[in-house]
């Protein structure tokens, strides 16, 4: 079964798993700072899995997200920030561009970057969902194990939680009419 395979590309395995790991423990923290700190980690461990595949926009854009992050924690709504984000993701993947598979990387960029500066709830989720699609778009055809897991489980964490929102906007609209959304 592993006859076939490069020591590099079973590395990228090794570590795309290990991603899939912050990723599970990140997501069953219940602490949003112990949640970024995971995150952080599973890009950095995404990034050089994408670099040990050679798909080098995919790895860039995943060390691009951890500013991305805080950034939009910070500036919430701020079209002048996000514009900035995006024109440095576009940059570092004309930079980096080796192949059409390089677009589900800038396509997850730019769905994940307008997601978290510009939305909120149901309207974010969507957008982040996306993002993860595209992300396992891009794992599938590299042949990530761990980044297709991870970014399926993105998808499915996503889908539940834009389930129970629905679920509970329904049952208390009150509770959802004074939420302030991004550059109000």
């Amino acid at each position: 079964m592993l006859e076939g395979i490069s020591y590099t590309d079973l590395a990228g395995q090794v570590v795309s798993l290990i991603a899939l790991g912050f990723c599970i423990v990140g997501f069953a923290s219940k602490r949003d700072d112990r949640l970024m700190v995971l995150l952080i980690s599973a890009n950095v461990a995404f990034a050089l899995q994408f670099a040990l595949f050679g798909s080098w926009t995919a790895a860039v854009l995943s060390l691009l997200v951890i500013g991305r992050i805080m950034l939009a924690r910070k500036y919430l709504g701020s079209w002048k920030v996000m514009l900035a984000v995006l024109a440095v993701n576009l940059v570092a993947a004309a930079l980096t561009w080796r192949s059409p598979v390089d677009y589900f990387a800038i396509a997850a960029a730019i769905f994940g970057t307008v997601g978290m500066f510009m939305l909120r709830g149901i309207p974010m989720r969507l957008m982040l969902m996306a993002a993860a699609i595209a992300w396992m778009l891009n794992n599938i055809v590299i042949g990530s194990v761990g980044g297709t897991l991870a970014e399926g489980m993105v998808v499915v964490t996503n889908f539940i939680t834009i389930c129970r929102l629905a679920r509970m906007k329904r049952r208390y609209p009150e509770a959802f009419e004074n939420l302030k959304e991004p550059g109000s």
